[in-house]
């Protein structure tokens, strides 16, 4: 429950139901009267996946499934869906729609097979659906006490802690990082407009960047001025990762609006005003090795 966000985040005017989304009566119930339902609820690590996966997997594969569920027996008009870019594993960016996935860890082969859940029953039953791809979302809100995902808003806490940031690996991992706005025009239109029965990446193309050169971005933001920490790499991480943007311009008229250095200033100077935290290593770890 709210395991990417804080409970402050959400506005005093909408209807607030805390419910466990592996529940699928629980959802049934809060689903009565809905036309549109976008379901972003995850466990969002994919990293911890390798070590946790029935934790993982269950809070994205059966979440979605009683999700879903729930939706088809209330009547919902269209279901939206966050997946993961996870679902391109190791194939050649930029990843493109039309790339059959292969994903490489729990984490994506659950998010994979959640689209697959979602369309066979969304076309059984007569229900709209659309799939959207976000990829390294980052902004103010997020959760930053949680060291399992988040890496910018990981960074910027450890920074604002006095800590340096750590680097798993040799930091030459290629990212786009998305900011948060842009990312949700796409889902309005996803939500409300004439796209249907479509999977779409959101989120930049341009722009790539490795894990040293954020980094960086990070402590210029936020003062740091000591060297990152390197450790081991983890395991199953995908070097480079960058999907095209070119079906979300064309069918969503997606355009980045914040850039990746103005996107680190927002995030860095919301979580200066809320107070840094220590990190919160609350979750289960199933598989310990030396790993």
């Amino acid at each position: 429950t709210l395991i990417g966000g804080y409970r402050d985040n959400v506005d005093p005017r909408v209807e607030f139901h805390l419910v466990d989304c592996c529940d699928q009566k629980a959802m049934a119930d809060a689903l009565k009267g809905v036309d549109v339902v976008v379901h972003t609820a995850a466990t969002a690590h994919e990293g911890l996946s390798v070590f946790s996966p029935d934790f993982i997997t269950r809070n994205i594969f059966q979440a979605t499934v009683a999700t879903v569920s729930a939706a088809v027996a209330n009547g919902v008009k269209r279901f939206v869906y966050c997946t993961s870019m996870a679902r391109y594993g190791r194939q050649e960016p930029p990843f493109t729609e039309t790339m059959q996935p292969k994903p490489v860890d729990p984490y994506g082969i659950a998010k994979v097979a959640g689209e697959d859940v979602l369309k066979m029953l969304a076309e059984t039953h007569g229900m709209e659906w659309n799939i959207a791809v976000p990829h390294n979302i980052v902004g103010p809100r997020q959760r930053y006490d949680d060291p399992f995902r988040n890496v910018v808003s990981i960074m910027i806490n450890r920074n604002l802690l006095g800590k340096p940031s750590i680097i798993y690996g040799d930091g030459e991992q290629q990212r786009c990082f998305s900011y948060v706005d842009d990312c949700i025009a796409c889902l309005e239109r996803m939500i409300d407009g004439d796209v249907v029965r479509e999977t779409i990446n959101i989120g930049p193309d341009e722009g790539a960047i490795t894990i040293n050169e954020m980094c960086k971005l990070v402590a210029n933001a936020t003062g740091m001025n000591e060297p990152p920490i390197y450790m081991p790499g983890r395991p199953a991480e995908v070097k480079h990762a960058v999907c095209s943007s070119e079906k979300a311009r064309h069918l969503l008229g997606y355009e980045t609006k914040t850039d990746l250095v103005t996107a680190i200033r927002h995030t860095t100077e919301w979580i200066r005003q809320r107070g840094a935290r220590p990190f919160k290593y609350d979750f289960p770890l199933e598989i310990i090795t030396d790993k």
